[in-house]
């Protein structure tokens, strides 16, 4: 799989800016033989359907957020009515939330690598689940792969003596998303990621910046975990570095 940015901008570089089904094949069988991506196998059956599952709960919340959004500002007369929607959306959530536990619970492997993951502070069953469906490279990659695999390494901006400002884009946005939340969490009750955190504070770093760092730490020591099976402790986090 190929992230598709990549092959149009591929065929803008090499001049091709017209686009039909011919010219799409061309530069794809192009930008193959060019770039030789690395292959992904394919995610199984399984794995789709927890995807899929997971995608349809997001959908919910945003409706669940939205109905709750209209229900401050509408009349009187309407309100009964979103009032009764967003209790029928929140049961259905509540039926998505069973059907992700039963599916993960029912499968030895997701099992284990679901119980290692909550043994991190910060990480709840809704982010474990997202990381078990959406970032199966998890443990399989080093920490500079896995951060730019999602989207949370500072990219450089610079040119000759030009010293841009680094920042993150790109990625996979729904594991940003739940690394954000827990990593807001981990600043209060995880200690390594609180000390990281305060010490960030401390240097005169910007609060989003710092919070985005936290998010990268908390992504390399959840790959550390999956990748030597081994459950939330302090060996891990001085493993990373509790405070680098």
């Amino acid at each position: 799989m190929v992230n598709p940015r990549h092959i149009r901008d591929f065929a803008k570089s090499v001049g091709t800016l017209a686009k039909t089904d011919i010219l799409d094949a061309r530069i794809i069988a192009r930008f193959a033989a060019t770039v030789q991506p690395t292959p992904h196998p394919i995610p199984d059956m399984d794995s789709q359907e927890l995807g899929a599952i997971i995608a349809r709960r997001r959908q919910f919340v945003d409706m669940i957020t939205a109905e709750k959004n209209r229900f401050g500002s509408a009349v009187k007369t309407v309100k009964p009515c979103i009032q009764s929607h967003i209790e029928w959306l929140e049961e259905e959530l509540n039926n998505i939330n069973t059907r992700l536990r039963q599916k993960v619970k029912g499968s030895p492997i997701w099992r284990e690598k679901d119980e290692l993951l909550q043994s991190v502070p910060g990480i709840g069953p809704t982010v474990a689940t997202t990381i078990l469906a959406e970032l199966p490279e998890l443990g399989s990659l080093n920490r500079k792969q896995i951060a730019a695999l999602v989207g949370v390494a500072p990219l450089n901006r610079d040119s000759g003596t030009l010293r841009g400002k680094r920042k993150v884009w790109g990625g996979r946005r729904t594991i940003r998303t739940a690394l954000y939340m827990s990593a807001l969490v981990a600043t209060r009750y995880n200690p390594t990621i609180r000390c990281f955190y305060e010490h960030l504070l401390a240097a005169g770093k910007a609060k989003k910046v710092a919070l985005t760092a936290c998010m990268r730490k908390l992504l390399i020591i959840l790959n550390a975990i999956i990748k030597n099976h081994t459950r939330w402790n302090y060996a891990v986090t001085q493993l990373i570095g509790p405070c680098s």
